[in-house]
């Protein structure tokens, strides 16, 4: 997830993590007493994690992030990644999602294919490939395809965010931007019946990556995880049932 987001260690991931219980969890509140050398919005970021149960959560079963449990959530509902797949995990910083994958495919048995790219270092985690390149460089996709076991993938997924800009219309365009280009991609290595996940914002998906998604896929639907906080615009498209290259 290119979006500065921070590490959380170096664990592979618990194996039963599921988010049914986080909405009945009652977390008690912790403020910090003093902002002595940081900013006001330093102070919020902080308290928010501070009582996140999500951040709590990831750092007690060995996620990178908190954001591994987005993917968790939808692949609980819609059983998305399956034993032996080929996974592509772009943006894949700081790898919670990567994690999730390589584990849910049995990456680490050998069974199946998990490759992250990111910009930013990843450290290494078990069963995948890290291959740090910025996606948008005009190589990486090439270089995706070449490491892709028959040079096709059956899952594509993408939780890249541009940094904000505190303005709402100009991060719509530079995450649409991002989403577009992750789902050209998939089109190019996704194999009959793949599926692609790729960050939104609220307001929806593009008209016209819309239309092409609906074009190409058999279902498109938006989800918001639980995880996602309910204070973020943060948004999901998974569309299913690939019909195979044109």
């Amino acid at each position: 997830m290119t979006s500065g987001g921070k590490r959380k260690g170096k664990g592979t991931g618990s194996g039963g993590s599921s988010t049914k219980n986080f909405g009945d969890a009652r977390q008690l509140t912790v403020r910090l007493k003093t902002a002595r050398g940081r900013s006001a919005s330093s102070q919020r970021w902080l308290e928010r994690q501070l009582n996140d149960p999500y951040v709590a959560a990831a750092k007690r079963e060995g996620w990178r992030s908190r954001a591994a449990f987005k993917l968790i959530e939808i692949d609980d509902k819609y059983h998305i990644l399956k034993p032996g797949q080929r996974i592509v995990d772009l943006g894949a910083a700081p790898g919670g999602w990567t994690q999730v994958a390589a584990q849910r495919v049995k990456a680490v048995e050998g069974r199946g294919q998990v490759i992250g790219i990111d910009y930013l270092p990843v450290d290494p985690i078990p069963g995948a490939t890290i291959l740090e390149l910025d996606f948008l460089a005009d190589d990486a996709p090439d270089k995706l395809k070449a490491l892709l076991r028959d040079g096709g993938a059956d899952v594509v997924l993408s939780d890249m965010a541009a940094p904000t800009t505190g303005h709402a219309s100009t991060d719509h365009l530079r995450i649409m931007a991002l989403a577009e280009a992750a789902a050209q991609f998939a089109t190019e290595v996704l194999a009959p019946g793949g599926a692609f996940i790729a960050k939104v914002f609220q307001g929806g998906t593009e008209r016209a990556l819309l239309d092409m998604l609906k074009r190409d896929f058999a279902i498109v639907r938006h989800v918001k995880p639980k995880a996602s906080r309910a204070d973020s615009s943060e948004l999901y498209v998974l569309a299913t049932g690939f019909r195979g290259q044109s």
